[in-house]
């Protein structure tokens, strides 16, 4: 595994050279958003809106109504909270094909609650034909636009910025769960920054003898519902999900609402932020201090178990998967 820098740039430039109809939109953080390049460019295809969230998104259902495919770059929060209304009545009721590419998902920023979106999969998984993706590597980030842009209606993508671990080797696929490790203990769920964290894990749980199946969400609305009650069938003790959001509406929610509806009795763990807004700091200490990291899952599959691993987070030190990242400086805004 590697870190790549700021892999969206590269990305969208490549995925939109040769697609006239994409525009890139901007609401005032064309550079924290990486789309300065494309600005440069291509300046007849790039629009900065300024601080007019409502407005914008307004303007992006016009674009697509006319047969234009908006990208809409800024951070999370500000493409649902401030101008859901105009989301609601301008984009996902009249289905327009609207890419809205969300940066700072969760707590991958230190700048606080009016920064952190932590609950935007529990609200916008609740608008109808409004499709959910969250990229957990590089690759993801490198692979999602093509993905995105053949989604017939509205899409939010929680997307990941500059310093970017490089976990898998195969593309982003739709509505897969990614397997990556397989056994018969327990079965985890992550996502995005929290596979990371998941992965590690892994490793130390098999070191002391603790067989798991991980598998990564990247699709999150739709969800593949019969790949994950097929991973059920032989686990032994119940099922985790991890992931970078309130555990209130959003990854843990969805599996919950599965077992109840296939009339699963296994017991369900959801780490997560617990119905709880999150300080502004850098992201391994809000991982560390909410319960989203390594060592919380370790904690979660020994109450499982009803039995301790032994694991220390001297022995999660050791087979970090990059030190660099894992040190790396919290980002600015």
């Amino acid at each position: 595994m590697n870190i790549i820098t700021k892999p969206y740039v590269n990305a969208f430039l490549n995925f939109a050279r040769n697609k006239p109809e994409v525009l890139c939109i901007s609401a005032d953080l064309t550079s924290s958003c990486e789309v300065d390049q494309f600005r440069d460019q291509f300046p007849e295809r790039f629009f900065s809106m300024g601080m007019t969230e409502q407005h914008t998104l307004s303007f992006c259902g016009g674009l697509a109504m006319e047969g234009f495919r908006p990208f809409f770059h800024t951070f999370s929060v500000f493409l649902y909270r401030r101008p859901f209304d105009q989301l609601i009545n301008s984009i996902a009721y009249s289905n327009r094909k609207v890419r809205l590419m969300g940066f700072l998902p969760g707590i991958t920023t230190p700048g606080g609650i009016t920064h952190q979106a932590i609950e935007d999969i529990a609200v916008l998984r609740s608008v109808p034909n409004m499709t959910l993706l969250e990229t957990g590597d590089a690759t993801e980030v490198e692979t999602v636009l093509e993905v995105a842009d053949a989604v017939e209606g509205p899409v939010y993508v929680r997307i990941l910025r500059g310093l970017v671990p490089r976990l898998f080797e195969t593309p982003f696929r739709f509505n897969q769960l990614r397997p990556l490790s397989q056994g018969q203990d327990v079965l985890v769920l992550s996502a995005g920054i929290t596979t990371e964290e998941a992965m590690r894990a892994s490793k130390a749980l098999a070191a002391a003898g603790v067989s798991i199946t991980h598998l990564h969400a990247s699709t999150l609305k739709p969800f593949a519902k019969q790949q994950f009650l097929d991973a059920l069938h032989n686990i032994k003790y119940g099922i985790i999900t991890l992931e970078n959001h309130t555990v209130v509406g959003g990854l843990g929610s969805i599996v919950a609402e599965i077992l109840a509806e296939a009339g699963i009795g296994k017991k369900l763990i959801r780490l997560g932020l617990q119905d709880t807004f999150a300080q502004g700091a850098s992201r391994p200490y809000l991982m560390k201090k909410y319960g989203l990291d390594a060592m919380a899952l370790i904690a979660a599959i020994e109450n499982l178990l009803q039995q301790s691993t032994g694991i220390t987070e001297n022995d999660l030190q050791t087979i970090r998967l990059d030190e660099v990242h894992s040190v790396a400086k919290a980002e600015a805004l």
